[in-house]
C-alpha cells in the first residue's frame, strides 16, 4: 500500500462504509477540497483499490433467502482441470464466489437460490459437470455477521 497515503486510507474507509457518499460528502467529513477527493478517488479505481461500487441487496426480498457453501473435490488437479472447472463454474447464476482452496476440499462455493428445490436443480447441473468427485454443501441458518469492509 506504498502507492496510497492516510488520505487515501480515510476514504477508502468512508467508501467502504458507504458507497453512496458524494465527494462533497468525503470532502466535508476529511476537511480536504471537492477536487483532491475528486481526483484520490479517480486514482484509487485506476490503481485498482476500488474494485467496482455495488449495492447490497436484501436476499429474502429478491427471494434467495437458501444460502449454502458447498465444498467441491475433482478427480484430479492438473491445471487444465481446475481451469474448466472455474470456467464453467463462473457460469451459474446461483454461485456468488468460488475459491480455490488448499486443504482436503479444491473449492468453496457461496450458492444462493429461492429454496431447496431450486437449490436441488442447481446440484444436479454442478455435479454434472467433468471431473467432479464430490459436492457437500453446508446450509445457512443463520447469519450472525455480514460484512463487506476490509480493517484497513
Amino acid at each position: 500500500m506504498n502507492e496510497i497515503d492516510q488520505t487515501d486510507i480515510a476514504i477508502l474507509r468512508l467508501l467502504q462504509q458507504n458507497a453512496e457518499l458524494t465527494n462533497k460528502e468525503i470532502a466535508y467529513e476529511l476537511g480536504k477540497s471537492v477536487a483532491t477527493v475528486h481526483d484520490r478517488v479517480k486514482k484509487l479505481k485506476d490503481l485498482g483499490y476500488i474494485k467496482r461500487i455495488v449495492a447490497i441487496l436484501d436476499q429474502t426480498k429478491i427471494n434467495k433467502s437458501l444460502i449454502c457453501f458447498s465444498h467441491v473435490l475433482l478427480h484430479d488437479h492438473a491445471v487444465q482441470t481446475l481451469a474448466a472447472f472455474e470456467k464453467e463454474v463462473v457460469k451459474f447464476p446461483e454461485v456468488l464466489e468460488c475459491f480455490q482452496m488448499t486443504g482436503s476440499v479444491d473449492f468453496i462455493l457461496r450458492v444462493a437460490t429461492k429454496d431447496m428445490d431450486a437449490y436441488h436443480s442447481f446440484y444436479r447441473r454442478l455435479a454434472a459437470l467433468p471431473n467432479i468427485t464430490t459436492v457437500q454443501s453446508f446450509f445457512v441458518l443463520s447469519e450472525t455477521k455480514s460484512d463487506t469492509a476490509y480493517p484497513i
